[in-house]
């Protein structure tokens, strides 16, 4: 167990020194984490509506941190260019990512076009039975994100490295809070840039 907790910690570290430098993205993460945090409890009451929120909120807000804020070039702090960092990285890399996105993004397209999904689901009649459709569809999409590619990890990795990845997606927005509280307000300070270089992992 505690080499597994070590796993998920190394993830986590990871993420942030590589991923995370920019104060406006941490922001945005944190904005994110809350609204995963409120997309989790919807889970238990609605979960199209979990999707929807979690899609359309979280991974918006996440995601355009990482595209239009965070640094694209050499990382001096740590010393690796942003393509290294990309070819290591353990979950969705930029080109994963923009696949998925494309995906997310044609799912309303297909149920526009065809309710049905060509025979497969009872067509939605009205609009809001058309976002509870999508809902539903875009939290499948996150939940087999998630899922294969926690399998993919086992056979280019191994399980406990898959089990860890997937364990530090779902505790993200636990995490992302915990670290990135204090953004904004170094963001209103004037800081850029995390000086992760003078931390340590914990």
């Amino acid at each position: 167990m505690s080499q597994f907790i070590d796993q998920v910690r190394t993830l986590q570290w990871d993420d942030h020194r590589y991923y995370h430098q920019s104060r406006i993205n941490q922001t945005l993460h944190l904005i994110s984490a809350v609204s995963f945090l409120v997309a989790y409890g919807l889970l238990f009451v609605d979960p199209a509506l979990a999707g929807i929120v979690g899609w359309v909120v979280g991974m918006v807000t996440r995601q355009s941190g990482h595209i239009f804020f965070e640094p694209r070039t050499f990382d001096a702090i740590n010393g690796v260019s942003d393509a290294h960092k990309e070819s290591i990285k353990v979950g969705y890399n930029m080109q994963r990512k923009a696949i998925l996105i494309g995906i997310w993004l044609s799912i309303p397209v297909v149920l526009w076009l065809s309710p049905e999904v060509w025979g497969l689901i009872k067509p939605a009649i009205g609009t809001q039975a058309y976002w509870h459709d999508v809902g539903l569809a875009w939290l499948a999409l996150g939940i087999a994100g998630v899922s294969l590619r926690t399998v993919h990890l086992f056979f280019i990795r191994s399980p406990s490295w898959g089990l860890a990845w997937a364990a530090k997606i779902l505790l993200d927005p636990f995490h992302n809070v915990t670290i990135y509280w204090r953004s904004p307000i170094a963001l209103i300070h004037g800081e850029m840039l995390d000086p992760i270089n003078g931390e340590v992992k914990n």
